[in-house]
């Protein structure tokens, strides 16, 4: 059974419970990585001048406490296989229908289950709506 190792721990160790619940559940079925959690300010402002994120310090849910966004790949990451990235997705979502977690993935933002009409995609990304 896959398992996170103690970077990923760390790292989903930063956010929500509930986050922390969903992405527990979902490495016992799916073998990935958690990237990032918290993003502090220099962090932040770093991935955006990068345009890797839409958002300044303040304005993206990883800068909270906990944070209410991560990011996980599946592992091995390639960054390439965008197909790979939307199954993983589609299974994280699937768990957190069961789960009771309102999600809303990084590659399908308006959440009608369609990745064309998306003008940024962030295919690692997970965020929680109730909040």
């Amino acid at each position: 059974m896959p398992a996170f190792n103690q970077r990923s721990r760390d790292n989903l160790d930063q956010c929500h419970p509930d986050l922390q619940r969903l992405f527990n559940d979902v490495v016992r079925h799916f073998d990935c990585s958690v990237i990032c959690g918290h993003r502090g300010k220099a962090e932040q402002e770093a991935v955006f001048k990068a345009g890797k994120s839409k958002a300044r310090f303040g304005e993206s849910k990883h800068n909270h406490v906990p944070s209410m966004a991560v990011d996980v790949v599946p592992y091995p990451v390639d960054w390439q296989d965008r197909e790979r990235f939307a199954m993983f997705a589609g299974f994280v979502l699937g768990r957190a229908i069961e789960l009771g977690v309102n999600v809303r993935w990084g590659g399908d933002w308006d959440r009608d289950t369609k990745t064309a009409d998306e003008t940024f995609l962030d295919m690692p990304h997970f965020e929680l709506m109730d909040c």
